[in-house]
């Protein structure tokens, strides 16, 4: 795969477009070896290969006819956000998912505009479809609220625990200007709430508001997501949060497993997983 291709200049263009149709040549004749450049080689007749290239930016040169005729095109456009919001909310059974979808990715592209650049911040596809599955479930689970109210729900209540500083204010003016009259209070669970404050007295700790409020969306994410972070400065309580959500957990006969690991002491493929090359096998991390 030659990527962004169009960076050469015009002339190397040119070389390649030659030596590719080489190549094509002797595919067509079904030879097992060809010249290329003086050299003979040995020919792979199920060889392909692909141009990516992001015409109409400074510095890139439009390819020559000559190599144009070698490859079919393809063009590949952005998605339209809007449009695979709405086909998700109806598919989760929404009425409203023209109008909402419509609000839904005005929100996401206001907050990647206007909030700050924080590394954590994701407002792309994979994180609307996260929503849009928390949307799904309330819409099963309460069938008689207005839909702007249960989306609304889904994206303050999975959205919060991310914002940072002086975001949140930003965050919550946007969600009031596109959803204007609707305030509902957060869904809670009252016996969680009530084992993770019987957990931070039983470790010696004061189970201040914000620290409840902090474990609590720590369960709500785990609930609709494979992975989280828990992120902030030194002694904040990043550690705190998760043992006091596990003891929690155990007060309510869910079994939770703890394992610490170093990332720098294993490779990304030993942690993540891979796939062996050879036998195409899915290994674990």
């Amino acid at each position: 795969c030659f990527d962004e291709f169009n960076r050469l200049i015009a002339e190397v263009l040119s070389v390649c477009s030659t030596q590719y149709k080489a190549v094509l040549d002797a595919i067509v004749a079904n030879r097992k070896t060809f010249v290329l450049e003086g050299a003979e080689l040995k020919l792979d007749p199920t060889c392909g290969a692909y141009i990516t290239m992001n015409p109409g930016y400074i510095g890139r040169t439009p390819l020559p006819e000559s190599l144009k005729v070698l490859f079919r095109p393809v063009t590949v456009v952005v998605p339209d956000f809007a449009l695979i919001a709405e086909n998700m909310l109806m598919a989760e059974g929404f009425t409203m998912a023209k109008v909402l979808g419509v609000k839904f990715i005005n929100l996401y592209t206001l907050c990647r505009d206007l909030l700050s650049k924080a590394m954590h911040y994701d407002w792309g596809l994979r994180a609307i479809k996260s929503v849009l599955r928390v949307a799904g479930d309330f819409k099963r689970s309460e069938p008689e609220k207005s839909e702007l109210t249960l989306l609304f729900r889904s994206l303050r209540d999975f959205n919060l625990p991310k914002i940072v500083g002086d975001d949140l204010i930003i965050f919550m003016g946007l969600l009031g200007d596109l959803f204007p009259g609707i305030d509902v209070p957060r869904q809670r669970d009252w016996d969680l709430e009530k084992k993770i404050e019987e957990c931070f007295v039983e470790a010696g700790l004061q189970p201040e508001d914000e620290a409840l409020l902090k474990t609590v969306q720590l369960m709500e994410l785990l609930a609709v997501r494979h992975c989280d972070f828990i992120m902030g400065t030194s002694g904040t309580g990043k550690s705190t949060c998760w043992k006091i959500l596990a003891a929690a957990n155990g007060k309510r006969g869910l079994k939770t497993t703890v394992k610490d690991l170093d990332p720098k002491a294993i490779t990304t493929t030993e942690f993540y997983g891979y796939i062996n090359l050879t036998t195409r096998e899915w290994k674990d991390g």
